[in-house]
C-alpha cells in the first residue's frame, strides 16, 4: 500500500486542519495509507520519510531547521513525491531558499486581497493533470509568485488587481499550477487553496487529486528500476 504523510500547521488562517482532513479522505479513497502530523519533527525520522510515496505540506509561514529540511530534500530526490497548494507549500518557510528551490516558487503578494474574482487559464496539452479541464473562475486570493524558470506551467492567471505599484509594469500572466523534477522525485504545486471551501469547486479538488497521483509516479518508477536491476 502506498504511504502518504500530510504535515499540517503554521498560520491557522489557511485552515490547515480542515484541508488536511479533506486531503486525507481523498487519498484514502485512492488506496493510500495516510498519516497526518502536526509537528515538523516528524521529518527527523529519516528512514520513515525516505520510504514514503508522497509528502503533502500544509504549513503556511513558520520556520524549518536544517535538520528537519534535509530528510525531505533527500527523500524527494530519491523519488518520494512532494505536492501541495497555496501558502501551505509555497509560502511555508520564507527563510529557506533550499525549500523554495525544491518547490519551484514563493508567494510574494496577493494584489486585491482575499476576494478577487479571477480566471484560471488551463494550458491545454501541458499535462495529464489538467487534461479535459476547462478554464474556470474562482473568488479568492490571487497569488503573485516568484517562479523557478525550470517549472512546467500547467495553468496561469492574469493579475487583475488595478491598485498597487505593480500596475506600472502592465498586464502579467502569472503561473498558478506547475510541476517540476527534483532528482528522481516529482513536485506538484497549485496556488489555489486559500481555505477549505475552495475545494468544493470540482476542478480545484480534481487537479489536486491528479497532482498527488502524478507526484507518486516518480517513486513507482524508482521502485521498478530497482526491481529490474536486482
Amino acid at each position: 500500500m502506498k504511504k502518504a504523510l500530510i504535515v499540517q500547521g503554521g498560520w491557522a488562517g489557511h485552515e490547515p486542519v480542515l484541508v488536511a482532513e479533506r486531503f486525507r479522505i481523498l487519498l484514502e479513497k485512492e488506496g493510500f495509507e495516510v498519516e497526518v502530523s502536526d509537528t515538523l519533527d516528524i521529518f527527523l525520522e529519516t528512514e520513515k520519510i525516505r520510504a514514503l510515496h508522497l509528502i503533502i505540506p500544509i504549513w503556511t509561514m513558520g520556520s524549518i531547521t536544517s535538520e528537519q529540511l534535509t530528510p525531505i530534500v533527500e527523500a524527494v530526490a530519491s523519488g518520494t513525491g512532494l505536492a501541495g497548494c497555496h501558502g501551505g507549500m509555497c509560502d511555508a518557510f520564507r527563510e529557506s531558499t533550499e525549500w523554495q528551490f525544491m518547490t519551484g516558487g514563493q508567494w510574494v503578494a496577493h494584489p486585491g486581497g482575499g476576494d478577487v474574482e479571477y480566471t484560471v487559464n488551463i494550458i491545454a496539452g501541458s499535462s495529464s493533470i489538467v487534461d479535459g479541464i476547462a478554464d474556470f473562475s474562482v473568488k479568492s486570493e490571487q497569488y503573485y509568485m516568484h517562479i523557478d524558470p525550470a517549472v512546467e506551467v500547467l495553468a496561469t492567471t492574469g493579475i487583475t488587481a488595478l491598485n498597487g505599484y505593480h500596475v506600472s509594469n502592465g498586464p502579467v500572466d502569472m503561473p498558478q499550477i506547475w510541476t517540476k523534477k527534483w532528482g528522481q522525485g516529482r513536485v506538484f504545486y497549485s496556488a489555489l487553496g486559500h481555505n477549505n471551501a475552495l475545494f468544493d469547486q470540482p476542478p480545484v479538488l480534481e487537479i489536486m487529486r491528479r497532482g498527488f497521483l502524478w507526484a507518486v509516479e516518480g517513486k513507482d518508477m524508482v521502485q521498478v528500476n530497482e526491481s529490474n536491476s536486482a
